[in-house]
């Protein structure tokens, strides 16, 4: 996917504000709901993404400060629920406004630069390019864990391709962090975008995964479990790797479980589900992984600017 730097800071400021828009009117109250993430709060969502987007804007500005505070945090390990635990006794205005600051500050250390730069990051460094795509898929996934706390559907927009693109690029590392040998058969991707066909991958390879862009988005952010989402899974592979599939670095961890309930689209009627929704062929089976924390395993490809939990 053929991007420029301009179009992805702009989708990237865009994805930010649908963030702010979820929690600008919260009381503090709402900042304290529990959402999807076991043991984290909105406001421990939205802490952890200013955290992290100050973190990325050091490094792209001083390497040299952003090693030296990294030998610091890496000392004990990194660990976001630590992390979070700093920020519990800020009120949701203060949040939102280092969040807000701190994005357009990120922003601004992205314009003008070369994306195929390299910056340093936690576990290896990474491109300019990369980061900012990064961030983009955190800032959607932990707007998912938000929205869905609130009960605020879900849309698909053309955002997404940068979410997807990075969970089609971290196909292999999905299976080395769990452990398993990096798969040399490709898969074919075939997407519906709310524009038209996204795809990756050669028309003749023998696995294919098929279906909503929103859909294998949510799965390779593991934001919802393949048996609520309507992808159809064929031929070698493809159901083992969407069963670990991961966007981002990190450990692999419970993943979520199967949900009876979903937020419906407006204008359509809610729906449960009694069946799985996730097809596969009759020779293949899925289980679920979920997001957990840096560093990522060497090689981890485009995907080490986050640590979604």
């Amino acid at each position: 996917m053929a991007v420029t730097m301009p179009v992805l800071l702009d989708d990237l400021a865009a994805e930010t504000e649908t963030v702010r828009e979820l929690v600008e009117d919260l009381p503090e109250t709402g900042w304290q709901a529990g959402t999807p993430s076991p043991g984290w709060s909105i406001a421990d969502q939205i802490s952890h993404l200013a955290f992290f987007d100050d973190q990325a804007r050091l490094a792209l500005v001083d390497p040299d400060a952003f090693a030296a505070g990294r030998a610091t945090i890496e000392e004990h390990g990194i660990d976001p629920d630590q992390i979070a635990g700093r920020y519990r006794s800020w009120r949701g205005s203060e949040l939102l406004s280092w969040f807000t600051s701190g994005r357009a500050e990120l922003i601004s250390a992205f314009t003008g630069a070369d994306p195929g730069s390299r910056v340093p990051w936690f576990s290896q460094e990474m491109s300019i390019g990369s980061c900012a795509t990064a961030r983009l898929m955190e800032t959607w996934a932990h707007g998912v864990d938000i929205a869905d706390t609130l009960g605020v559907p879900i849309r698909a927009t053309e955002r997404l391709r940068h979410v997807a693109h990075l969970g089609v690029g971290a196909r292999k590392f999905s299976f080395l962090i769990n452990g398993r040998p990096a798969p040399d058969t490709p898969v074919r991707v075939e997407l519906t975008g709310p524009a038209g066909p996204w795809t990756w991958g050669p028309p003749d390879a023998p696995g294919r995964v098929t279906g909503p862009a929103l859909d294998f988005c949510f799965a390779v952010t593991q934001r919802r479990h393949l048996a609520d989402l309507d992808l159809v899974l064929t031929g070698p592979g493809a159901a083992e790797w969407m069963s670990l599939a991961q966007a981002f670095a990190g450990e692999p961890g419970a993943g979520r479980q199967p949900t009876m309930h979903f937020v419906p689209e407006a204008g359509s009627s809610p729906s449960c589900a009694t069946t799985s929704r996730a097809s596969t062929s009759p020779t293949t089976t899925t289980s679920s992984a979920s997001p957990s924390t840096i560093p990522a395993v060497p090689s981890t490809p485009s995907t080490t600017c986050s640590t979604p939990t």
